[in-house]
Parts: structure tokens; sequence; C-alpha cells
């Protein structure tokens, strides 16, 4: 059996500001919870190789591995991958941004698979995978929006 997740949500702010947003990856820290930093390894045309590493665990393990990410702005999709898979045989997730009224659906789609000797199996890491993506998108969203309604605020102080 493989993993395979789908979440979403929707984000009352124009779609520039959260493609920029979310395709900042030195700002990932900022953005969502669970990252401690990003280094950017490598940029070969729109393919950039990252290092995440994440805060420490609840035993104090520090998890870290390389991804590779590909935006398509045209398309409004980034495809992404681990190079450095960890205890995953594969994993590939499909961001999607969609314009809807009251703002834009970012969904990310991750499929994947534990290897045999992994600590845990597929379901459970999708449990936690289902989890955590409404943790982090939901931080996302309101990070997004504030920085929506701080900038609709700049303007119309300054348009008076």
């Amino acid at each position: 059996m493989a993993g395979h997740t789908e979440n979403s949500i929707t984000i009352d702010a124009p779609l520039d500001l959260v493609w920029e947003m979310t395709n900042d990856l030195e700002n990932w820290p900022r953005l969502f919870s669970e990252y401690a930093s990003v280094e950017v390894l490598s940029r070969e045309g729109g393919t950039t190789t990252f290092r995440l590493t994440m805060h420490p665990d609840e035993n104090g393990k520090v998890w870290s591995w390389v991804s590779e990410r590909t935006p398509d702005r045209e398309k409004r999709i980034v495809r992404a991958r681990r190079v450095e898979t960890g205890p995953f045989a594969h994993m590939d997730i499909l961001w999607e941004y969609e314009e809807v009224p009251g703002g834009v659906r970012m969904r990310w789609t991750q499929d994947f698979a534990m290897k045999p000797d992994a600590p845990v199996d597929d379901a459970w890491m999708t449990d936690n995978i289902n989890r955590n993506s409404l943790t982090q998108m939901a931080l996302i969203r309101d990070r997004i929006e504030q920085v929506a309604r701080d900038s609709e605020s700049a303007s119309v102080a300054s348009s008076r």
C-alpha cells in the first residue's frame, strides 16, 4: 500500500501574494511552524534544490532532508519531491493554486511510500501528514491573510 493525502484551504488574499509567500523558500521558517531552517543548495532553470531542517521533535531528534521544487506560475502548480528520502521510498508533492470566491484555494497532494524498515507504516504516515497539513495550512492562511490586511490598511492610509 502507498500513502496518498489531499488537503486544501482557502486563503482570503490575492493570488500573487499567496504564490509569492508560499514559494519564498528562504522565508519558510517564518511561514511554517515546523521548519527551523531552509538552505538553498542550487537553482537550475526553474528548479530549486534545498535542505529543510525541522525543529527538534518531542524526543529531541532533528529531522532534515533535501528536496527539489519546480514552480509553474502559468499553470499555478508546484511539483516537489524528496531527493534524500530518509524513511520514505519516495515522496512527491503537488501544490495547486486556484482562484475561488473568497480568495485562493491552495491544495497539497502528497503521494509517498514508506520503506519496509521505516519506523512507521504508510497508514501511520498518512494520518500524520493529514493532521500536520491542516495545522500548517491554517498557520499559512493566517499569516498570509495578515499580510494582505496590513497591505490593504497601508494602501488605504497612504491614499488619504
